[in-house]
C-alpha cells in the first residue's frame, strides 16, 4: 500500500480466511462452471483480458471487479452468464525482457500468467476457468494461422512494400512505442525509415460498412466518433496538374481535394516526403536541400506530422504544375504535414481557404488568392483563412454562384473534360499485420522460387515457434537467421520453400477471441458454429477507451469477413460497450514507480480482504470517470462491512418479545423496497458507486430500528435476507459467509436477485414546490396521492404564497403531479 499516516482499520471478521473458505469452495463446487446446454436466455459479457506482464495492478482490479459485479446481478437476473477471462500473451514486452534478461519468452509470460491466474482468482470473479484463452499456446495461434489463410484466400491478404521505423544502431525494425522523442529507446540513435514487403489485411473494403453504426447505439458516442474519424471518409474529386513539360512518364500530380470549389485559389501544391515524383521533379539545384528534408521527414512518425501544434515546413523542389482550370503555373513543395497513406500523397494548396495552407503561404510568402467570398468581403488579403460558405470570385465563368453551386459545376466539367472524377477516399489504411518480431504468431506462408508465394496447407497447422530462436539484434526478424525454421519445401511443387519469418500483430490474437471463448476445448476448427451462435455477439463488453480505434475496429472488421465468408451469422462482435475510467494514485496522479504511488492489490487484499477492496473501487465515483486510491477510503468501506457484520449476526429472535411500531414497520418496508430499485437500476447501468451509497442508508435505517426495536422478527429477517442478495455481487465473500451464518441454504450466488414492489416503495408523503410567477415562494408537504384540486388549494392557501398574491390577480395555476404548483399572476 502508500506510505501513508492513516492506520489501518481492520476487518472485525477473519477477512482473508474467509476470502480462501469461499473462493476453495466455489472452485471445488464448480459453481460458475457455465453449461451450454442451459434452458435459460444467454447473456455473453466480457472485459478486455489482461496481458500477462507480471502482477495484477489496481488498475486491472479496476477494470474487473466491477464488470464481474455486473455479471453476477445478471446471473441473479436470471441469465445463463458467461463470463470469461484469457491472458493476451504474445507482444514486444516478453521479447525485450529475453534479450534484457536473458530468459526465453515463453517462461517468462507463463510465469506471469500463472501469477496472474492465481491474483484474478483473489479477486473472487465467477470465471469458469475451463473457458480460459492463453494466445501464445499453439492451440490458440493455430487458428490466428487458419484464419490468416482463409483471409488470403478471400483476396483480404495481401503482400506489398511498406515504411517501417529503423534503428541503423540496432539494425532492426522498431515497433512505435520504442521511439522516444525521434530516437531508439535501447541506444539513443535517430531513428529512420526503410521500405519493407509486408502483409496487410484489406480493412478498407469494409469501410463504409464499418461508419455504419446503427446496431451500436449502446456503444459510447466518445468511441464512435473517434472510429469515424479514423475511418476518415471524405467525398471529394481526384483531379490532376499538368507536368508533361518534364518529360516523364507521369504527364500529371493527381491531387485529392474535398473543395474543388476552390480550385481557382491554387497558389501551390504540395507533394508528401514519400511521393515517387519528388525525387523525379526535384530539380538539380534543389536537390540537396530536397532529399536532406525528406530525410528528415521520414524520421518523424504521421503523428507528430499531423500534429496541430507544430509548425509546418517545407522545401521548393525547383518545378511547377499548370492548373488546368485557368493556365496558371503553381510552384511545387514537399512538405511532411502530407502524407502518402491518406488521399494522393499530394494536395492544392489553397491558403485563403485552409487554415494549414494559409500557415504555410505566411511563411514561404505565398500568394493567398480569396475565390469564396464571404457577403461581408471587402476585397483585401484576409488575416484568416475563411472556411466557410461565399460567393465565387476570381473563378473565371463561375463568378457569382454559390460554393456549393461552383463545386457541382466546376466537377462536372472537370469530369467531362476528362481532367479528374468524382471519389471517395479514407483516412483508414489497410491493416499492416506484418511484425519483424519473435513473440508472435508464424504467418503461414512459403515462398517458392517456382511456385510464389503459397499458404501453408492446414494439415500442417499450426506452424510452431522454435524454441531456439536468435533474440540479438541483427537488422532481421529472429526467425529469418533460423534455417531449421526458414528452410522447409514448398506445398504446391515440393521443391525447397523458405517460410515466411515475420509474425501477425498481437491485435489478429484480441480479434475473435470472444469466440474461442464460446467452445475453447474445440479441435475442430477456431470455435464450434452452433454454440458460437448461441452465444453471439457478446452482450455486454468492458474495457479502456484506448483501444477505440485499434482493438474494437479490428474485431468489428474480423467479424464482417467471418459473415462474409459464411461462418457466422452476425454483423457485430459487440453490441453494448462501456468504458471505465482510470484508477490515480492518492495523489491524485497516474500511478508510477517513480512517483510512488503505485498500489498493489496483493497487500491490500492480504490486509482487509477482496471485498473491502472491491467495494471501495466501486464506490469512489462513477464508474466511468475514475478516481484517486485513498487509505481513508478503504478504511471508510472496512468500517461499513464491519458494521454489515455486526448487523447480520443480531439475533432477531427478541424483537418479538417487543411491542411493534407499525409507522417504522411501514417505513423500513417502504426503504427496503426503494433501496432494491435503486440498487437493480443503478446495478443494470453500472452506477455502482450509487447502489452502494443505497446500501449504505439501508444499513444506517436497520441500525436505528434495531436500535429502536421498533419491527417485529420477520421484518428484520425479510430485510436482512434481501440485503445480502443486493450486497451478493459486490461483496461476494461476506455475502456468501453472512448468508450461510445466517442459515440460508449455499449458495448466495445461485439466488435471484430480490424483487420490489411499487406499493411499498412509494413515498407516503412528497414535498411539492410552490412557485410564484416562476420563483419558489414555499415547499409544503402533501400525501403522496394528492389530487390536482387539492394540491392548487393547498398551495393558495399558503400564507408564503399569499403574501405574494395579496392584491393581485390570479391568472392561472399550474400543477406538476408530484413536483410542483406554479401560481401565476398579473
Amino acid at each position: 500500500m502508500t506510505t501513508t499516516a492513516q492506520r489501518q482499520v481492520e476487518p472485525r471478521y477473519d477477512a482473508v480466511a474467509i476470502d480462501r473458505k469461499w473462493q476453495e469452495r466455489w472452485e471445488q463446487d464448480r459453481i460458475y462452471r457455465v453449461d451450454d446446454d442451459d434452458p435459460r436466455p444467454k447473456w455473453f459479457e466480457m472485459t478486455m483480458y489482461p496481458y500477462p506482464s507480471g502482477d495484477l495492478h489496481i488498475g486491472h482490479w479496476y477494470a474487473m471487479a466491477p464488470s464481474d459485479a455486473h455479471a453476477r446481478f445478471r446471473r441473479m437476473q436470471g441469465y445463463n452468464v458467461l463470463h470469461p477471462i484469457g491472458f493476451d500473451a504474445f507482444g514486444l514486452p516478453a521479447e525485450n525482457a529475453a534479450i534484457s534478461r536473458g530468459v526465453h519468452p515463453y517462461e517468462w509470460t507463463m510465469s506471469n500468467v500463472e501469477n496472474m491466474r492465481r491474483q484474478l482468482r483473489s479477486l473472487g470473479a465467477i470465471y469458469d476457468w475451463d473457458r480460459e484463452v492463453v494466445c501464445c499456446l499453439p492451440q490458440y495461434y493455430r487458428w490466428n494461422q487458419w484464419f490468416f489463410i482463409k483471409l488470403y484466400e478471400q483476396g483480404l491478404a495481401y503482400r506489398a512494400k511498406a515504411p517501417v521505423v529503423w534503428c541503423p544502431s540496432c539494425q532492426t525494425v522498431l515497433a512505435n512505442e520504442q521511439v522516444l522523442n525521434g530516437v531508439c529507446e535501447r541506444c539513443d540513435t535517430p531513428i529512420t525509415r526503410r521500405d519493407f514487403e509486408q502483409w496487410f489485411f484489406r480493412i478498407t473494403d469494409y469501410a463504409d460498412e464499418l461508419l455504419d453504426f446503427d446496431t451500436l447505439d449502446d456503444w459510447p458516442d466518445k468511441i464512435l466518433t473517434m472510429q469515424r474519424n479514423w475511418i476518415g471518409r471524405s467525398d471529394g474529386v481526384e483531379i490532376g496538374f499538368d507536368i508533361s513539360d518534364y518529360g516523364l512518364e507521369e504527364r500529371e500530380i493527381r491531387t485529392f481535394t474535398t473543395r474543388i470549389d476552390t480550385i481557382f485559389g491554387v497558389t501551390f501544391i504540395v507533394l508528401a516526403p514519400e511521393h515517387p515524383l519528388v525525387a523525379k521533379l526535384t530539380s538539380e539545384g534543389k536537390r540537396a536541400e530536397v532529399e536532406a528534408y525528406v530525410e528528415q521527414a521520414r524520421a518523424a512518425s504521421e503523428i507528430d506530422r499531423l500534429s496541430a501544434e507544430r509548425e509546418k515546413t517545407g522545401v521548393f523542389i525547383g518545378a511547377s504544375a499548370r492548373n488546368r482550370l485557368n493556365n496558371e503555373q503553381v510552384p511545387i513543395y514537399v512538405a511532411d504535414y502530407v502524407l502518402t497513406t491518406y488521399g494522393t500523397g499530394a494536395v492544392m494548396g489553397v491558403p485563403a481557404h485552409d487554415t494549414r495552407d494559409f500557415e504555410f503561404a505566411r511563411k514561404y510568402r505565398l500568394p493567398i488568392r480569396t475565390v469564396i467570398a464571404p457577403i461581408e468581403w471587402d476585397g483585401r488579403e484576409p488575416e484568416e483563412a475563411h472556411i466557410g460558405p461565399g460567393f465565387m470570385t476570381n473563378s473565371g465563368a463561375y463568378d457569382g454562384m454559390t460554393d456549393e453551386e461552383g463545386a457541382i459545376a466546376i466537377a462536372n466539367d472537370v469530369e467531362r473534360r476528362g481532367w479528374g472524377h468524382r471519389t471517395v477516399t479514407y483516412r483508414l489504411r489497410d491493416w499492416l499485420i506484418s511484425r519483424q518480431r519473435y513473440w508472435g504468431t508464424p504467418i503461414p506462408m512459403v515462398y517458392c522460387d517456382h511456385c510464389g508465394v503459397q499458404p501453408v496447407p492446414e494439415s500442417e497447422l499450426p506452424v510452431l515457434l522454435p524454441e531456439d530462436a536468435e533474440f540479438r539484434p541483427t537488422g532481421e526478424s529472429p526467425l529469418a537467421i533460423n534455417e531449421a525454421f526458414v528452410n522447409t519445401v514448398c506445398p504446391k511443387c515440393g521443391g525447397p520453400g523458405r517460410r515466411e519469418t515475420d509474425t501477425m500483430d498481437t491485435f489478429m490474437d484480441s480479434s475473435w477471441y470472444m469466440l474461442r471463448y464460446c467452445t475453447p476445448q474445440f479441435d475442430g476448427g477456431p470455435f464450434e458454429a452452433e454454440t458460437a451462435a448461441d452465444w453471439m455477439p457478446v452482450q455486454q463488453y468492458t474495457g479502456g477507451a484506448e483501444h477505440a480505434v485499434m482493438h474494437l475496429l479490428y474485431s468489428r472488421f474480423f467479424i464482417k469477413s467471418l459473415r462474409d465468408m459464411g461462418m457466422l451469422d452476425i454483423d457485430e462482435p459487440f453490441l453494448r460497450l462501456f468504458n471505465q475510467g482510470v484508477i490515480l494514485g492518492s495523489d491524485h496522479e497516474k500511478m508510477s514507480k517513480s512517483r510512488g504511488n503505485v498500489v498493489n492489490p496483493d497487500d491490500v487484499v492480504g490486509q482487509v480482504g477482496a471485498d473491502a477492496v472491491r467495494c471501495f473501487l466501486m464506490f469512489i465515483g462513477p464508474w466511468d470517470q475514475g478516481g484517486p486510491w485513498s487509505d481513508e477510503g478503504i478504511n471508510g468501506v472496512v468500517r461499513w462491512l464491519n458494521r454489515v457484520w455486526n448487523l447480520v449476526e443480531y439475533d432477531a429472535g427478541g424483537l418479538d418479545t417487543q411491542p411493534t411500531d407499525p409507522a417504522a414497520v411501514r417505513d423500513t418496508q417502504r426503504i427496503l423496497h426503494q433501496t432494491i430499485r435503486k440498487c437493480y437500476e443503478d446495478l443494470d447501468k453500472f452506477k455502482f458507486n450509487t447502489s452502494i451509497a443505497a446500501l449504505m442508508e439501508l444499513v444506517n435505517h436497520l441500525s436505528r430500528v434495531w436500535n429502536d426495536r421498533s419491527v417485529d422478527a420477520n421484518t428484520w429477517r425479510d430485510c436482512i435476507e434481501k440485503f445480502l442478495l443486493m450486497l451478493a455481487p459486490i461483496a461476494p465473500h461476506v455475502a456468501e459467509e453472512l448468508w450461510e451464518r445466517n442459515g440460508h441454504a449455499y449458495s448466495v450466488h445461485q439466488q435471484a436477485f430480490p424483487s420490489w414492489d411499487d406499493d411499498l416503495a412509494a413515498e407516503e408523503e412528497i414535498t411539492l414546490v410552490v412557485q410564484v410567477n416562476g420563483r419558489v415562494r414555499d415547499r409544503i408537504t402533501v400525501s403522496a396521492g394528492i389530487g390536482e384540486d387539492e394540491a392548487r388549494q393547498l398551495a393558495l392557501d399558503s400564507q408564503r404564497v399569499q403574501a405574494h398574491v395579496n392584491g393581485k390577480s390570479v391568472r392561472n395555476v399550474v400543477y406538476v403531479p408530484g413536483r410542483l404548483v406554479n401560481v401565476v399572476v398579473g
